[in-house]
């Protein structure tokens, strides 16, 4: 196994890729979208933080989060935040996966996958290039031509605060190019 660390900075951004189990395709649909808000907004009135970007697509989600300052525990909000979708999910009647033989010893849900991936933000310039790549993701993915086009990320509220061009996003940015998060 690696020897994997993760990196914890104070008030630090991170990006984040989180799956659904099995990569199960549900996270565009209706009751979806409405369990990930509560769970987002039950998750920052316990612990608060930004998300400065974010695209749901529909088996998995991209953001960008800012801690405040003088904190770095983002794996537990997103364990909170996992926890909440999942009982508001199934409570509401969304379904979950086959359980594998180690989600049933754990006790765990068959919604998400247990791990997710997350990178410490360095500089403005790594910030604008995650941000562009979730941005992006949903045209990556075949899903849309256009940014515009996909209603399930923040790529409009930056459009309009005229962080992007109107044409942004028609041909593939070129600080994406060899980018592979996923």
């Amino acid at each position: 196994m690696p020897d994997y660390r993760r990196v914890f900075v104070p008030g630090g951004t991170y990006f984040f890729t989180v799956v659904t189990d099995q990569r199960r395709t549900f996270l565009t649909e209706a009751l979806a979208r409405d369990c990930l808000r509560a769970a987002f907004e039950e998750t920052q009135e316990w612990r608060p933080f930004a998300v400065d970007a974010i695209c749901v697509m529909p088996d998995h989600l991209h953001c960008l989060w800012t801690l405040p300052p003088h904190d770095e525990d983002y794996p537990s909000r997103w364990n909170r935040f996992k926890g909440a979708f999942t009982r508001r999910w199934l409570a509401e009647g969304g379904a979950e996966g086959e359980r594998s033989a180690s989600k049933s010893r754990k006790r765990e849900r068959a919604v998400w996958q247990r791990r997710g991936w997350e990178h410490t933000i360095r500089d403005e310039q790594d910030f604008i290039k995650h941000m562009d790549y979730i941005h992006y993701n949903p045209v990556k993915h075949g899903l849309t031509k256009r940014p515009h086009d996909w209603p399930w990320s923040t790529f409009r509220r930056y459009l309009a605060q005229g962080r992007y061009e109107d044409d942004w996003g028609d041909q593939e940015p070129p600080n994406l190019q060899d980018f592979d998060r996923e």
